[in-house]
């Protein structure tokens, strides 16, 4: 014990000797744990953030969607001709589906209605749909304000709506638009509820459903069948295009997680034999979208911690370096240790450690350093997706895994680079050393 404690005292004192030359070997040391630690953060924070948006799709959900078929309408002469499209899922598809899939948790069926939707003088584009109550359960949606559609509201074909939240922001600014009256074209609507915000304004979330469910409005399904019948018109600087649907989306909740692959692909099997030639339905599954997500991340985790890792191992050489012309400095020194009885293991356990005591501070600084960083980058992430105009939120999740083995591969990094130049300051003549200027 009194050897290891001489031996670390001895290791310590030469290094403050020379406090900057220490700094700076341990910088790339301090450089690559950091840029382990920051790297893998980023890159859990953005893996976390993609699976949250896919898993507030539902990951028992299966959602079928009415897809515009490939172009059939053609410009002519110049002059965009007003057509009308008969495409999508259509209440047979539906009731073909309630029958195959008697134990499914929710089927909720989506229309979509109307061009405008107008409050005095504001006007934004329709991204208005018939619903059910069951949508609630099936995509997660939670009320901010007032109600949801309900039963009642179905049976009675009633005249109301539940907005999004920025729906309410755009045309009701600081009102509360509870109780006020929304006009979807030329039909007005009792607004009864707010929704709460999704989160899928933007991401992975946004492109997957294709569309910011903030700004959706919702009315009772049996009220959008009755009131606005199949056919949807988009006017656009003079010309009309319009689109006859039936419905526009299904959401299926299967009862387990386990089903949900096997259920999709009997869902695929019935639709190609309903829709044998028009490629007009399609399919999304949240599930297949998160394990693919998981796989991705993973990927792209080992390739950012491989990259950050080159850094470790540039520290780790000019720890070897700097040792190296340490030896060379202190060769008189390492003759006077073996005159007066210092054995090559003592030479050898000085030199081991110093870069073991180097390689260990420039760790701890390093994890300081990336977790620092990392956090920063994470409170900043909402200005800097602003100032840059990125397309989603720069995060960061630090995690323990990469805080362990970043130090635990910093300190035995220098180790080993640090072991060739101790065994050949051992390994020296020490009557040569001696001589040494």
């Amino acid at each position: 014990m009194t050897f290891l404690l001489e031996t670390m005292r001895l290791g310590l004192s030469n290094l403050r000797l020379h406090l900057l030359r220490s700094v700076l070997t341990a910088l790339g040391i301090i450089l690559g744990v950091g840029a382990v630690i920051t790297m893998v953060a980023i890159g859990e924070g953005s893996k976390q953030e993609a699976l949250r948006q896919i898993e507030r799709l539902g990951a028992k959900n299966i959602i079928l969607r009415s897809q515009r078929p490939p172009e059939t309408g053609t410009q002519q002469g110049g002059q965009q001709r007003s057509f009308v499209i008969t495409y999508g899922l259509t209440r047979g598809d539906l009731a073909v589906i309630r029958e195959s899939f008697p134990d499914a948790e929710v089927i909720a069926p989506l229309k979509e209605v109307g061009g405008q939707v107008l409050r005095g003088n504001r006007v934004q584009t329709s991204q208005s749909f018939g619903v059910t109550p069951e949508l609630m359960d099936a995509a997660g949606i939670k009320v901010d304000r007032g109600r949801y559609i309900t039963q009642n509201d179905l049976d009675e074909r009633s005249t109301i709506a539940v907005i999004g939240s920025e729906v309410a922001r755009q045309l009701f600014a600081r009102e509360d638009p509870l109780g006020e009256t929304i006009r979807i074209d030329d039909k007005p609507f009792l607004v009864v509820g707010v929704m709460a915000p999704v989160g899928l304004s933007g991401g992975a979330g946004a492109s997957l459903v294709g569309r910011d469910l903030n700004l959706d409005v919702h009315v009772p399904f049996t009220t959008a069948t009755q009131v606005f019948g199949d056919v949807v018109l988009r006017r656009q600087s003079g010309s009309f295009s319009g689109a006859e649907v039936q419905i526009s989306e299904i959401y299926i909740v299967c009862k387990s997680r386990d089903r949900v692959l096997t259920d999709a692909e009997r869902i695929k099997r019935i639709m190609a034999v309903r829709h044998p030639t028009e490629n007009d339905v399609a399919s999304i599954v949240p599930y297949e979208l998160l394990e693919e997500a998981k796989r991705t991340a993973m990927t792209w985790q080992i390739v950012l911690g491989a990259i950050a890792g080159i850094s470790l191992l540039v520290g780790g050489i000019g720890i070897m370096n700097i040792m190296l012309a340490t030896v060379q400095e202190r060769t008189r020194e390492i003759g006077i240790r073996r005159a007066v009885g210092a054995t090559r293991r003592h030479i050898t356990a000085q030199f081991v450690v110093e870069t073991g005591v180097l390689s260990a501070i420039g760790g701890l600084l390093g994890v300081i350093f990336g977790v620092g960083l990392s956090v920063g980058m994470d409170a900043l992430g909402p200005h800097l997706k602003s100032i840059f105009k990125l397309q989603s939120v720069i995060s960061a999740n630090v995690t323990g895994w990469s805080v362990g083995l970043a130090f635990t591969v910093a300190v035995l990094t220098g180790l080993f680079f640090g072991i060739f130049p101790a065994i050949k300051a051992a390994r020296q003549d020490p009557i040569v050393a001696l001589r040494h200027d």
